[in-house]
C-alpha cells in the first residue's frame, strides 16, 4: 500500500523541522504558510504557551489552516495574519522566524530578509526550508540552494548559519533545513 501523499508531506517536514525547534517556549512566525503544513507541526513541537504567527497572502489557504486548527488540540496560540511577507509586518518581536518553501518565490531575497531579520529579538533565529537546487521552474521560480543560503545569511548580518538537515525530495532532488541568528545585543 503507497503511503498517501499528505503522509508523505508531514513526514518530510517533520523530518526537516524538528532539528531546529527548541525546547522552551516562543514567539515564532510562520511566514508563507500557505495551508498550515509546518504552522500545525510547529504547534505540536513548541511547549505550551508559545505563539505562532501564520502568515499568508492568500486567504483560501489561512482558512484551510484555520479549519485544520479547529481538529487538533493545541496548547499554543496561533494567530493567522493576512498579509505578504515581502512587505513590512505588524508582528511582535520574535524569537524565531521559519521560512518554509516560501523565499524561493522573493527574487531579490537581501532586502526583504534583511528587513525580516530585523524582526528578529537578540539571538533569535530564523529557519530557512528550501530545495538545494540552482535550476527554477514554475513551482520554484528562484531557487535559494544551501550554498546560496549560507552567504545570504552572511550578507543580511546573521551569525552562525549552518545547514541542520536534509531530506529527499521527488520534486527537485533535496530539501535542506538552514539556520542562522540574529546576534546577541550586548
Amino acid at each position: 500500500m503507497q503511503t498517501p501523499p499528505d503522509d508523505r508531506r508531514a513526514r518530510k517536514a517533520r523530518t526537516l523541522l524538528t532539528p531546529s525547534v527548541p525546547i522552551r517556549a516562543g514567539t515564532w512566525a510562520d511566514l508563507g504558510c500557505g495551508d498550515g503544513v509546518f504552522t500545525l507541526l510547529l504547534a505540536e513541537l513548541l511547549p505550551p504557551g508559545s505563539d505562532i504567527y501564520a502568515v499568508d497572502r492568500d486567504a483560501a489557504a489561512l482558512n484551510v489552516l484555520l479549519r485544520k486548527l479547529e481538529q487538533v488540540h493545541t496548547t499554543v496560540n496561533v494567530h493567522s495574519l493576512q498579509a505578504d511577507f515581502t512587505h513590512p509586518l505588524d508582528l511582535p518581536p520574535l524569537d524565531s522566524i521559519l521560512m518554509a518553501n516560501s523565499l524561493h518565490f522573493v527574487r531579490d531575497k537581501e532586502p526583504v530578509l534583511h528587513r525580516l531579520c530585523g524582526l528578529l529579538r537578540s539571538g533569535g533565529r530564523l529557519v530557512i526550508i528550501e530545495y538545494n537546487t540552482r535550476r527554477g521552474n514554475g513551482a520554484v521560480p528562484y531557487p535559494l540552494n544551501d550554498a546560496a543560503f549560507l552567504s545570504l545569511a552572511d550578507r543580511v548580518g546573521l551569525v552562525q548559519p549552518e545547514i541542520q538537515a536534509r531530506a529527499p525530495s521527488s520534486f527537485l532532488g533535496e530539501m535542506y533545513t538552514g539556520v542562522a541568528f540574529r546576534p546577541p545585543i550586548d
